[in-house]
Formats: structure tokens, sequence, C-alpha cells
């Protein structure tokens, strides 16, 4: 059955940003893949939101960055969360477990 894609809320991108880098540095494209992989398919981050969300995330100083050599031997930026960039990713986890559980009480009522 085909996961129903769905567009991404306020926000959103970039938890799942800080989520997909919690393991591992990655590069952009790399990034996208991983977004789509633990939401099931259900979201897809064009690059034309990608790129401005980690640039803007690399300058709050969540994400450090370093070029490197991509899989197929292309030049690409690889990111990886600071230590400032994990306390973001618990941040913003807690507040996005409280909007689904208020969402969760108003569905079910």
């Amino acid at each position: 059955m085909a996961q129903e894609q769905t567009t991404l809320l306020q926000g959103t991108l970039d938890l799942l940003i800080l989520k997909s880098l919690a393991l591992e540095e990655m590069h952009g494209l790399g990034v996208a893949r991983r977004v789509e992989q633990i939401t099931g398919g259900t979201f897809q981050v064009k690059p034309g939101s990608l790129f401005p969300s980690l640039h803007r995330m690399e300058e709050e100083g969540w994400l450090s960055s370093s070029w490197g050599e991509s899989e197929n031997n292309r030049k690409a930026k690889y990111y990886k969360l600071t230590k400032t960039g994990r306390r973001q990713l618990e941040t913003e986890t807690e507040r996005w477990q409280k909007i689904a559980l208020a969402i969760g009480q108003a569905l079910a009522t």
C-alpha cells in the first residue's frame, strides 16, 4: 500500500533534520533520504526546503559542517549535530510530544 505524503507542519522539518543527524553525520541528500526512511515515506524533503533549513540550523549553532566526498565521489557538505543541536533535539522532541498528546486528546473527545 502506497504511503500518502503529508505536508510538513511548521517546525517539523527542524525536528526531523535533527533526529536524522542524531546517529551520524550526513550530507544533505543523505539527510533527505533518512527523513523519508524514518517517517515511512510520509515526508519527502525537497532540496528547496532542506538546504535553507540546514544553513539556518548551522547559523543557529545546532549543526556544524565540513566538506567531504559522497558515495559517488562528488564533493559534498557533511552536517553533524553540535552539543547545542543535541539539546535542541531534546527540546523539540518534548515540544512535539506535548503537541501530539494534546491533539490526540482533542480527537478522542
